[in-house]
């Protein structure tokens, strides 16, 4: 191999960058590889907070930020508890799995981690992966850049916005349980939308507080204050606090088919690539299981993307987006059926695609068949 040309590029080093780079560090087909990641940015701030559910303890337990093995949804009209045994809820700074990531990197003799902005990858036998500083060669390029066509907007597709702005605050008194958390409030929304709050307590005194929406169209900045403000001294009962962080986020909810732009030497990732699930946002335990994919396809001689993002379930996130893209005020009675009539453990393991067609049903079933019908047939005819 001709030593400026490596066997693999990451392109990104966010949550799916980075998932699939400690993937091939730990797998020992890939100590012979030499891996190249472009990242644009320094990754030294905490820029994000993820969560995610899972039984127990967890590969990530050494990161994560606080769990809780107790939860709240709240619709409009009254509290359900959330019966999640033997689930925790854990939540992860960006900081701390981007400080792992660089520091594996740095460990790893066949890793290289370049600061770049990639600006072209020219699809032809040269595999050049152009870029403001310099130009790289590879012979597998993994992307996590949305393609342009995702922007077009003039395809029969789906195209909701997960935004949200959240507040760490902390109080000067105790308040807050850290032992139990609110996964969506819809008992404050923004005009007749899909949106709602969640609270994620990290001691008696502090918290994270979001503002969240799933609609086509974003809103102005000062509207998510607002609606955060008025929920901290309303619902919260909060008059005096202080903020002493803010984070902000987009996440395309839609059914584009990113899966479709992989290339014979180029596969998308992360959003890019149809690894966020389309009806909660929720990317980093699939990010962790796509990427062990991709590991596991490369071994076999498969296109790395093989069964990903194809499956029934892909389907049920279709009819959702469509009955919040015609409909966004059915959201709240939806998400009040789902966590009103099942246990939250089952839910989450719908959401990660775990359950059977007997648990899919039970699920499904506790929706009114209305919207879906209708939403079906939007789907079939378009």
């Amino acid at each position: 191999m001709d030593s400026t040309t490596f066997n693999f590029a990451i392109i990104g080093a966010g949550c799916s960058g980075i998932h699939l780079a400690l993937a091939m560090m730990e797998d020992p087909f890939f100590r012979d590889k030499q891996i190249i990641i472009i990242e644009k940015e320094s990754k030294s701030e905490n820029d994000r907070t993820w969560c995610f559910w899972e039984p127990g303890e967890g590969k990530w337990d050494g990161l994560i930020h606080h769990s809780w093995s107790r939860g709240k949804f709240y619709s409009e009209a009254k509290p359900e508890q959330l019966d999640m045994a033997p689930y925790r809820y854990k939540m992860l700074r960006s900081i701390a799995f981007y400080n792992y990531g660089k520091q594996k990197v740095r460990e790893a003799p066949n890793f290289h981690w370049v600061s770049d902005t990639v600006s072209e990858i020219r699809q032809d036998e040269s595999n050049a992966i152009v870029a403001e500083k310099s130009t790289y060669y590879a012979h597998h390029i993994f992307d996590s850049r949305i393609d342009p066509s995702f922007y077009q907007d003039d395809d029969p597709y789906t195209r909701i916005l997960q935004h949200f702005k959240g507040w760490s605050i902390q109080t000067e008194e105790d308040h807050f349980d850290p032992d139990e958390f609110v996964i969506m409030d819809f008992r404050l929304r923004w005009k007749n939308t899909t949106s709602f709050s969640y609270v994620l307590p990290t001691s008696k005194r502090t918290a994270l507080v979001e503002f969240t929406l799933f609609t086509p169209e974003l809103i102005k900045d000062h509207e998510y204050d607002k609606m955060l403000d008025l929920y901290i001294r309303e619902i919260i009962g909060l008059k005096d606090y202080s903020v002493m962080e803010v984070e902000k986020g987009i996440i395309p909810m839609t059914d584009y088919p990113f899966h479709n732009l992989h290339k014979e030497n180029i596969t998308k990732i992360g959003t890019a690539g149809s690894w966020v699930r389309p009806s909660s946002g929720y990317s980093f335990k699939n990010s962790e299981k796509y990427a062990g994919r991709i590991i596991q396809n490369i071994k076999s001689g498969k296109p790395p993307a093989s069964g990903i993002a194809r499956n029934r379930f892909r389907l049920y996130d279709r009819l959702l987006l469509d009955i919040l893209n015609h409909h966004n005020e059915l959201g709240t009675e939806l998400f009040g059926s789902m966590f009103g009539k099942s246990p939250a453990r089952r839910i989450f393991k719908f959401l990660d695609e775990e359950t059977n067609m007997l648990e899919d049903i039970k699920i499904i079933s506790s929706f009114r068949s209305a919207p879906f019908l209708r939403a079906l047939i939007n789907q079939l005819t378009r």
